[in-house]
């Protein structure tokens, strides 16, 4: 009893690592880690639009009430010292005739909120900028100018980051097994792939990369090496009308890197395969990328995707996704070899072949009835 939990604790540790080894995750994201990069981090700075957009929603809004708070009291602190400068302070005893540079400015709080006010453009008309004070109004001129930039670069990138087609590849998801069975006479593996939305994906377009280690016929060795693979849709794998879920499928020939796995040896197999979904949303006019992979463990050998479309009694197309990775075990050759030479066999059973060392002899009727 003990060995065989130990057994299967090993292997659920075993299944974890290789899980964890995985280059992209079910959910698109990319497992890669860059280290000792020459480059100072400051390049990051050059492309700063890119770098607030990539940023989390945390540290995003950090920066988003840093810039404003930091504004605010930067230019209130150089309130402060016009009005210091200026003598315009209660502790300066000004007289009746003073004019100061900014009414009703007694300290650093209320240069702060006038600070605040110019810059939201909210002034309660309490505080205001005279004429008097050509220093006050070239500030008064520069924090204007300021504003509306720190306004415009901070609210526009909340806006991008609400909007981005990354959001939109959240409502794309993909089946969560791939199976192999066949299909029109081929084997073929098998995805199925679905829009969620009502709204459509313009000019879509899939494919696969099959990630695993080579070795070259010169001794390299070469980790995460990326072969083409090849998905279709019966309509072609170019601009799909991607308003019902669709099943893609790769065809198993000579050509393809699984023609050489079977049912025994997929999972003894190490690799990874990633699929992408390109588009365009319909809404935005942005384009957007969905990713997933598949490791040996997720490739069910002998199964096909139970049936997800229906027609309801008032004419509608209806769609249940409990069934939508669902799978259904039939009957399948072990091996796309096997399959192939299934097929010659039946071929050569159709034709006529010439035996060369057949001799045909002649016979010499006689016939021993007299009349």
């Amino acid at each position: 009893m003990f060995s065989y939990l130990r057994e299967r604790f090993t292997s659920h540790l075993r299944e974890r690592s290789r899980r964890r080894a995985r280059l992209v995750s079910k959910d698109g994201r990319c497992n890669i880690e860059f280290g000792n990069v020459e480059q100072s981090r400051f390049v990051f700075l050059i492309d700063i639009w890119t770098t607030i957009l990539d940023l989390r929603w945390r540290y995003k809004m950090t920066i988003f009430i840093s810039a404003f708070l930091g504004s605010w009291f930067l230019f209130g602190l150089l309130w402060y010292v016009v009005a210091y400068i200026h003598k315009d302070l209660p502790e300066f005893n000004p007289s009746i005739n003073h004019t100061p540079c900014v009414e009703n400015i007694n300290g650093l709080t209320s240069a702060f909120l006038f600070s605040l006010e110019t810059q939201v453009t909210i002034g309660y008309g309490f505080r205001c900028v005279t004429e008097q004070c050509a220093t006050a109004i070239f500030l008064l001129i520069f924090q204007s100018i300021l504003g509306v930039i720190i306004n415009s670069f901070m609210c526009g990138a909340i806006l991008a980051k609400i909007s981005r087609s990354k959001n939109r590849a959240k409502t794309i998801t993909f089946s969560k097994n791939a199976v192999i069975s066949k299909r029109g006479g081929k084997l073929c593996l098998l995805i199925r792939v679905a829009n969620l939305r009502k709204s459509l994906l313009i000019g879509s377009h899939i494919y696969g990369k099959l990630l695993k280690t080579t070795i070259t016929p010169e001794g390299e060795t070469i980790i995460l090496d990326q072969v083409n693979i090849e998905f279709v849709v019966d309509a072609g794998n170019e601009n799909l009308f991607f308003i019902s879920p669709l099943t893609i499928y790769h065809i198993i020939d000579k050509n393809s890197p699984f023609f050489h796995m079977a049912a025994e040896t997929l999972l003894q197999q190490d690799f990874e395969l990633v699929v992408f979904l390109d588009g365009t949303v319909e809404a935005t006019s942005a384009t957007c990328q969905v990713r997933t992979s598949y490791i040996p463990e997720e490739v069910l050998w002998g199964y096909r995707f139970a049936p997800i479309v229906s027609k309801t009694k008032e004419g509608k197309y209806r769609v249940d996704f409990q069934n939508f990775s669902k799978t259904v075990a039939v009957e399948t050759p072990h091996c796309a070899f096997c399959l192939y030479n299934e097929k010659e066999a039946k071929g050569k059973e159709k034709k006529g072949y010439d035996n060369p060392g057949f001799v045909l002899s002649e016979v010499n009727e006689t016939s021993d009835t007299k009349m």
